[in-house]
């Protein structure tokens, strides 16, 4: 099946949101949305082949694929951008970025560097923002301190993380997530977001 394009809303954005594994990406994005601006963003659930972690729920933090039903998505052009990260993949479905926009809502990603690449290329009008930990050793004390990955996987998510960090020159800005302090995070995304709203009111973003 071909892709198929249409136009969004006049002033609706796609945002993403990206960072190093552990930055404290979800607890920015719950931030913004108890903020007035929160209410004007579709958040946009991210297909994955991974499995649910504990107090996960399909539909509502991710949506939990087999790596068939993936491949089937990726076939018939229905994700907006997809990647392979620690041998789990990850994509974005293309209607929910579309049908918010035809909404006027500003449609935001949360999703990883390749990821966020890949929403340049389809994308140029994308709002990038790379969310950057205080320092490596906040990071490696966040990753540790979820208890989610083996040894070998906290390993390999800080090397990852070191390559991920080079490449926050790519993005339009970059917010600093202190420790302990998430909400300045969000107030810092929150005044990104309404700027760039701001600049282009008319413009009408094609998915």
């Amino acid at each position: 099946m071909g892709e198929q394009r249409s136009a969004g809303a006049p002033g609706a954005q796609v945002i993403v949101i990206s960072g190093p594994s552990g930055v404290g990406k979800d607890t920015i994005i719950n931030e913004l949305r108890r903020r007035p601006v929160g209410g004007d963003f579709h958040y946009v659930v991210t297909c994955t082949t991974r499995a649910p972690r504990t107090g996960e729920m399909n539909g509502v933090h991710y949506h939990f694929r087999s790596p068939e039903e993936f491949a089937a998505l990726e076939t018939a052009a229905e994700l907006l951008e997809s990647a392979t990260v620690h041998g789990r993949s990850y994509g974005t479905p293309r209607s929910e970025v579309r049908d918010a926009l035809a909404r006027g809502q500003d449609a935001l990603l949360k999703i990883d560097v390749q990821g966020a690449r890949s929403v340049r290329s389809v994308i140029p009008e994308a709002l990038l923002i790379f969310i950057a930990p205080p320092s490596p050793e906040a990071l490696a004390d966040r990753l540790r301190g979820r208890g989610t990955e083996t040894a070998e996987q906290l390993v390999a998510r800080a090397r990852s993380a070191m390559v991920e960090m080079e490449r926050a020159k790519e993005y339009d800005y970059l917010v600093m997530n202190e420790t302990g302090y998430p909400e300045e995070a969000a107030a810092q995304v929150e005044k990104i977001v309404l700027a760039e709203r701001a600049k282009h009111p008319e413009r009408r973003i094609e998915v």
